[in-house]
């Protein structure tokens, strides 16, 4: 940025006005960076209820459908179905043959000890997996394909893909797979339908889906024989229910998750024992497949060479093999075969996952890590956030109550009355549309006061107003801009009365506003005083809501840190100062760009009291629209963060200095810092648990949340005896207002994470705050 002089030569822009174009070029992208951490946040959350099936689930079931469109010999056939030339195909898993498999896995508990079990007893087994399961648990998949067991599909969600678009149902498909491909680097062709079971229940609504997923080579498995372990009947009946009538080879089912699988676990290694005693055989899902194809061409061959007198000796032979392949074959078996994937017999049905779709499918896993890690912690902190918060509004209202009943009783005293003449100082920056009306109402002070107006560097004609008025006791301190600090300082030093009062210049005073303000000052151990700021103009909307804030937010808050004794700030609408406190800590500083902390803080650490006068008034214009108010509390809460990291060593300090620093910079740190920040992400829970999760309790949370504020609000507004109608706004303010003063403090956050300046920001201003009578 470059500036031309009157007489049009080219100067290079000052330090300040380089400043300030950084900043301004630096605003929008951390507005962005702002969002798109909230956008992420909010990614993670929906990411982690779509794995649990809080985000897109679907509870439906559908049972009793007829199934006329479905071929006889599907309905008829075995528990395995294929589809070759667009032709069904059912193969049934031979004769003393099990194929053990477990659906609705993996789970971190009951899985590992489902593996040990089989790798124990020598015996493979096919997994029909959840995929988000797999992405939650990549480990437990890795684990159990290296120990060489088969898994198969059993959709991402665990949703019944006869109810599901032909798009839902190729994203649960392709989903899962790439979950299997970043947890063990495969992809399989098995798939099992969620609460399926025997191939004679597929219905008119789940042959299309089979037909389609054979279409893509995916082989369909159902059951039959059916353990019924989630039932949980014990130990006894699981294997009954699990043992193949007839000695007929089956497809049996148990469950490794979905429930409490203790009943399971202790069942498996005796059904095992106990099948194996009756000649029985195990196998993977592949692996009966693949036995049944080399009995049916051992069938065919022994055809072919009737009356060789081979043909009892070769069906033995073969059906034998067959077994040793299924029995050799199992978890670390040398006897497996190899396909030309590298994957044994048993594991057939896997494919390497190579490419896009691996490293697809490591992002899913590493992505699902994240959110698995990220909203327990969010969810954590969230609760500890709102029990602080609770904490804070019943110490509120009990400090309060106790601060109103103390310092208005009858016999409260601050001591002699004060009544020697004090110093207005009104710094004023382009005021033009309030100066009249603030020093109109300082000349109806009922105690005895000079004003000093400090122009800094007005280019609309304000000091020409201010000493127009021709009001007695009026001066008027001309300077070049150089900020509303600077303008304070200049106003102390030319101070002649030891108390100096301090006001904006758009700040109207009730007439006993000075004479209230000053009397705490009878304790000489108080070094400041702060006043109660009301909102002038609140007949908008934005005001009302600013009206709100001001009396429950600031007003209840500054009753809680008084009796506390560390005050953290003094408005800068009205605030008292001795004078010679003010100078002992250097005056006004720059350092910030919240110089009203920035004094409060330095007073505290030098020893002085700060209290809140709660009957000192003052009337002051609120930004009037919502890029103005953006403005004012950006700069309040980046000024804040400044002034408490300038005083950061209070912490350690001694004495009045380290009271403060241990017990009110902590509050201020969590309740005006670190809550704000967390507060938009429990309004997101919310919406969330509304949408996915339980409606009613959530709305019923959040409607007791907005109870309590209530309460705290409506209090604050008895103890200010201000009307209680605009309460009525605040459910609104609740959804509108506050979010966006929580986005201001996280743009705020940012800003000073990465190093970013402000420059002082002057608003607009209308004048319409006249007369106190005038703003109720």
């Amino acid at each position: 940025m470059t500036t031309t002089s009157t007489r049009g030569r080219r100067r290079a822009p000052s330090k300040i006005e380089r400043a300030a174009g950084k900043a301004a070029a630096l605003q929008k992208p951390r507005v962005i960076l702002a969002g798109l951490l909230l956008l992420a946040l909010t990614s993670v959350m929906l990411l982690d209820g779509y794995l649990r099936a809080e985000v897109g689930g679907d509870q439906r079931v559908r049972t009793g459908a007829a199934s006329d469109d479905v071929p006889d010999k599907v309905l008829d056939g075995g528990s395995i179905l294929t589809f070759r030339g667009g032709q069904a195909v059912s193969r049934s898993v031979p004769a003393k043959t099990i194929a053990l498999t477990f659906d609705d896995g993996p789970n971190p508990t009951w899985t590992p000890q489902v593996l040990k079990i089989l790798r124990e007893n020598d015996v493979p087994g096919t997994f029909f997996l959840v995929g988000s399961m797999v992405s939650r648990y990549p480990s437990v998949v890795k684990t159990m394909v290296e120990q060489g067991n088969e898994v198969g599909i059993h959709t991402f969600t665990h949703v019944d893909l006869s109810y599901q678009s032909d798009a839902r149902v190729q994203r649960e498909m392709d989903q899962t797979q790439l979950a299997l491909a970043g947890a063990a680097g495969i992809t399989t062709t098995l798939f099992r339908a969620p609460y399926s079971s025997e191939a004679d229940a597929i219905d008119n609504y789940s042959w299309p889906v089979y037909k389609k997923l054979g279409e893509q080579g995916y082989t369909s498995v159902f059951v039959d024989t059916d353990s019924d372990d989630w039932k949980r009947p014990g130990v006894s009946k699981i294997i009954q229910w699990a043992t193949p009538k007839k000695s007929k080879g089956a497809s049996v089912l148990f469950h490794d998750a979905g429930g409490e699988r203790s009943q399971t676990v202790k069942a498996l290694p005796q059904y095992i024992k106990k099948m194996k005693a009756k000649g029985y055989t195990f196998t993977t899902i592949s692996g009966a497949l693949a036995e049944d194809r080399a009995i049916g061409r051992t069938a065919t061959g022994a055809g072919a060479s009737a009356g060789s007198g081979t043909g009892a000796g070769a069906g033995s032979g073969v059906v034998a093999g067959a077994g040793a392949v299924a029995e050799g074959a199992g978890p670390g078996g040398e006897g497996a075969g190899r396909t030309r994937s590298g994957m044994t017999v048993l594991q057939a049905a896997h494919r390497t996952a190579t490419g896009a779709t691996l490293y697809e499918g490591k992002a899913l896993v590493w992505a699902v890590a994240v959110a698995e890690w990220t909203v327990p912690v969010l969810a954590g902190g969230l609760t500890v956030v709102g029990f602080a918060v609770l904490g804070r509004f019943g110490m509120m209202l009990f400090l309060a109550r106790r601060h109103h009943r103390q310092r208005n009783r009858r016999r409260f005293s601050w001591g002699p009355p004060v009544t020697r003449p004090v110093s207005v100082i009104v710094p004023a920056y382009n005021e033009k549309e309030c100066i009249a009306n603030t020093l109109n109402s300082l000349a109806r002070s009922t105690h005895p006061i000079e004003i000093i107006v400090v122009d800094d560097g007005s280019t609309d004609g304000t000091a020409d107003i201010a000493e127009g008025l021709g009001l007695p006791n009026v001066r008027v301190l001309r300077q070049e801009n150089a900020g509303k600090p600077a303008a304070l300082n200049n106003g102390v030093r030319s101070a002649r009365h030891d108390i100096v009062v301090m006001m904006d210049g758009d700040t109207v005073f009730e007439p006993d506003t000075v004479e209230r303000l000053v009397q705490p000052f009878a304790d000489p151990e108080v070094g400041a005083v702060a006043g109660n700021a009301k909102v002038g103009n609140r007949r908008t909307l934005i005001g009302a809501w600013q009206h709100i804030e001001y009396v429950m937010g600031f007003n209840l808050d500054r009753r809680m840190y008084d009796l506390l004794r560390c005050m953290p700030t003094i408005p800068g609408a009205i605030g008292a100062f001795r004078r010679e406190a003010v100078l002992a800590v250097g005056g006004m500083s720059e350092d910030t760009l919240a110089e009203d902390t920035d004094i409060t803080i330095a007073l505290h650490r030098a020893g002085w009291r700060v209290v809140y006068e709660e009957h000192a008034r003052a009337w002051t214009e609120a930004p009037g629209s919502l890029g103005q108010l953006w403005s004012q509390r950006y700069r309040w809460s980046y000024g804040t963060m400044q002034a408490l990291w300038k005083h950061r060593t209070s912490l350690t300090d001694e004495g009045p200095s380290g009271r403060f620093g241990r017990v009110g910079m902590p509050l201020v740190v969590v309740f005006q810092i670190i809550t704000p920040v967390f507060a938009p992400l429990i309004d997101v829970f919310t919406v969330y648990s509304m949408i996915f999760v339980d409606f009613r309790a959530a709305l019923l949370a959040w409607l007791a949340v907005l109870a309590v504020q209530l309460l705290c609000a409506a209090y604050a507004f008895r103890l200010d005896r201000e009307q209680y109608r605009y309460l009525l706004m605040m459910p609104l303010q609740q959804l509108a207002y506050r979010q966006m003063m929580y986005l201001v403090l996280i743009h705020s956050c940012i800003t000073a994470l990465t190093g970013g300046r402000l420059r002082w920001q002057k608003l607009k201003r209308t004048g319409e705050v006249g007369t106190p009578a005038g703003a109720s």
